[in-house]
C-alpha cells in the first residue's frame, strides 16, 4: 500500500518512461528524420531554378501648382493602373513580347499561344505601394523567369510599357477633353451669335421704344410739348394781330382821308400807336393784379413787342416810300398828297396781313408736326412696357449665351495649358526609382524554406515511425507495466543483473546512436548552410 502511494505523485510526469522510448526507437527516428529532410532538400537542388526581376516606379505629381495650371484629367489612378494593366497584358501585346523575346521556347512546343500568354500572365506581378491616407503613391513590377537576364530584360519591357502608356493615355485623354472643349465653345459662339443677331434686329425695328431710351423720350416729349406750347401761344398771338390787321386794312378802306400825327408819319401809324396805348393800359391794370410770371401778362408783353415792331416797320416803309417818290421826281405823288398816303397805308396793311397769314399757316403746320411728334413718342412710350418685356427676354437669353460661352471659353483655355502640361510631361507622370534587378538568387525554389519544410517533414515522419513502432511492440520494459498484468501483489523485485557484454553492448548503442544523431544534425546544419549561402 505504501508502495502503491510512493508511486502515484510519478504518474502525471512519466518522464522515466519517454526517456526510454527515446533509447530504444532512437533510430527509428532519426532515419525518417534525416530521409524526410533528405528529400525535401534534395527537391530544392532538382527543380528547376526561377529569377524575379522587380522594379519600383513612382507615382510623380504634377510639378506646375494646381493654383496656375489645374489638371484636365482627373481620373482614379487606380482605375487608369486597371486599365494600363489590362492592355499590357492583353493577348497580343504579351504574344509580341513573347516572339520578341522568343520566351517559353521550350512550352511552346506544347502550349497553345492562350495558354502561352496565360503562362506570362501568371508570371507577371504587379504590386500596389500605398501611402498614409491610403493613396497609391508607387507600384513594384516583377517578372520570374529561369533566366534572370531575361527576367531582368522583360521587367524592363514591362517598365517602359507601363511608363509610355500612361504618358500616352494622359495626353489622349487631355487632348480629347481640349477638343470637346473647343466643339462646345463653338457651339456656344454660334448660340451667342443668334442671340446678337436678335437682339440686333429687334434694336433696329424698335428703335426709339426701347427701355433704354426711356428717358430720353419723357425728355423729348416734355421738349415737344413745351415747343407746342409756345407755338400755340404764337399762333394765337398771330390771329389776333390779324384780326387787328384786317380791321385796321377795313377802316383804312373806308376812311376818306389820312390824318397825319404829330411826328408827319402817315395814316395806320397813328392807329399803332393807339394799339399801343391801350395795350400798355392793359398791362398796367394786369400788372396792378399780376406779377410779370403770369400768362396772360407774358402775352400782353409779347403783344406790345410786336404792335412796336409793326409801328416801327411801317414807319419805315412810310419814309422809304417817300425817299422812293422824292427821287422820281414829278411823276410820283408827292407824300404829302392824302390819296398817295392812303393808298401806301392800305398796301402796307395788305403787305403786314399777308404776311401774318403766312406765319399763322407756318405756325399752324408747325404745331401739326409737333402734335404728330407727340403722338409718336407717347405711342412709344405706350408700348415701352410690351418692348421691355420683349426686350428683357431676348437680354435673359443672350446673358445666358454669353455666360455659358465665357465659362467654356475659360474652361478651353485652362484646358489648352493643362494639355501644353501634359505634352511638356509636367503631369502626373510615372518615374522609374529603381531599374529592373538582375536577381542573383532564385526566388524559386527558396532552398532555405524547402530546408525548413524539410525539417518538418522529418521531425513528422521521425515521429510517426517511432511512435508507430513503439505502439505495435507488445513487450514489457519496466516493472509497472508488469506490475498491472500481474493478478497478485508485488512482494519483492529483483533488481535487473546485467553481464559485463552486455553492458558493453550497450554503451556502444548508445555512442553509436549519439554519432548518428550528431552526423545526422551536422548533415543538416551543412545542408542549410549552403541553401542559405547559394540560395
Amino acid at each position: 500500500m505504501t508502495d502503491e502511494l510512493d508511486e502515484k505523485p510519478g504518474e502525471g510526469l512519466n518522464l522515466q518512461q519517454y526517456v526510454g522510448v527515446i533509447r530504444r526507437r532512437h533510430m527509428h527516428f532519426l532515419v525518417p528524420f534525416f530521409v524526410g529532410w533528405l528529400v525535401v532538400w534534395s527537391a530544392s537542388w532538382v527543380l528547376p531554378a526561377r529569377y524575379r526581376s522587380g522594379t519600383l516606379i513612382l507615382v510623380e505629381q504634377p510639378s506646375m501648382p494646381k493654383d496656375y495650371v489645374t489638371p484636365n484629367v482627373t481620373d482614379d489612378l487606380q482605375a487608369r493602373l486597371q486599365s494600363i494593366t489590362q492592355q499590357i497584358l492583353s493577348r497580343t501585346r504579351l504574344l509580341h513580347i513573347i516572339e520578341e523575346l522568343n520566351l517559353y521556347a521550350q512550352e511552346r512546343n506544347h502550349l497553345n499561344p492562350d495558354e502561352t500568354v496565360e503562362r506570362m500572365r501568371k508570371d507577371i506581378e504587379i504590386e500596389l505601394v500605398r501611402g498614409d491616407r491610403n493613396q497609391i503613391t508607387a507600384f513594384n513590377i516583377y517578372y520570374s523567369s529561369r533566366d534572370p537576364h531575361v527576367a531582368q530584360h522583360v521587367t524592363s519591357e514591362l517598365t517602359n510599357f507601363f511608363i509610355s502608356e500612361n504618358l500616352e493615355l494622359r495626353q489622349q485623354k487631355s487632348e480629347d477633353t481640349t477638343k470637346f472643349l473647343e466643339s462646345q465653345l463653338e457651339t456656344a459662339r454660334q448660340a451667342l451669335a443668334e442671340q446678337e443677331e436678335k437682339v440686333r434686329v429687334f434694336k433696329s425695328q424698335h428703335l426709339g421704344e426701347l427701355p433704354t431710351q426711356l428717358s430720353s423720350n419723357l425728355q423729348i416729349l416734355s421738349g415737344l410739348q413745351s415747343q407746342l406750347q409756345n407755338e400755340e401761344d404764337a399762333l394765337n398771338t398771330a390771329k389776333q394781330q390779324n384780326v387787328y390787321l384786317q380791321s385796321m386794312l377795313d377802316q383804312s378802306r373806308s376812311s376818306p382821308r389820312v390824318v397825319k400825327s404829330t411826328d408827319g408819319a402817315p395814316v395806320g401809324v397813328p392807329g399803332l400807336e393807339q394799339e399801343l396805348d391801350r395795350l400798355k393800359a392793359q398791362l398796367a391794370d394786369l400788372s396792378s393784379h399780376y406779377t410779370d410770371r403770369h400768362p396772360d401778362v407774358r402775352k400782353l408783353k409779347e403783344q406790345i413787342a410786336k404792335t412796336e415792331k409793326m409801328r416801327d416797320q411801317a414807319l419805315a416803309n412810310q419814309k422809304a416810300a417817300a425817299a422812293t417818290a422824292t427821287a422820281s421826281g414829278n411823276s410820283s405823288p408827292l407824300p404829302d398828297d392824302p390819296d398817295s398816303r392812303e393808298g401806301a397805308a392800305v398796301i402796307q396793311l395788305q403787305g403786314q396781313l399777308k404776311a401774318n397769314q403766312t406765319e399763322i399757316a407756318n405756325r399752324e403746320h408747325e404745331v401739326a408736326a409737333l402734335k404728330a411728334k407727340i403722338n409718336d413718342y407717347q405711342g412709344r412710350l405706350n408700348q415701352e412696357p410690351v418692348r421691355e418685356q420683349q426686350f428683357t427676354d431676348l437680354t435673359r437669353g443672350y446673358e445666358q449665351s454669353k455666360a455659358n460661352y465665357d465659362d467654356l471659353l475659360k474652361k478651353k483655355n485652362s484646358s489648352q495649358m493643362a494639355t501644353s502640361m501634359e505634352l511638356l510631361q509636367q503631369g502626373e507622370h510615372f518615374q522609374m526609382i529603381d531599374p529592373p534587378s538582375l536577381p542573383l538568387k532564385p526566388d524559386f525554389p527558396n532552398r532555405l524554406k524547402f530546408c525548413g519544410m524539410g525539417l518538418g517533414i522529418g521531425l513528422a515522419l521521425g515521429a510517426a515511425v517511432a511512435g508507430g513502432t513503439e505502439f505495435l511492440d507488445d513487450r514489457l520494459y519496466n516493472e509497472k507495466e508488469l506490475k498491472t498484468l500481474l493478478p497478485i501483489t508485488v512482494i519483492s523485485e529483483i533488481p535487473e543483473i546485467a553481464s559485463l557484454d552486455e553492458q558493453k553492448t550497450r554503451q556502444r548503442k548508445l555512442w553509436a546512436g549519439w554519432a548518428t544523431a550528431g552526423l545526422v544534425f551536422a548533415i543538416i546544419l551543412t545542408g542549410s548552410a549552403i541553401s542559405y549561402l547559394r540560395g
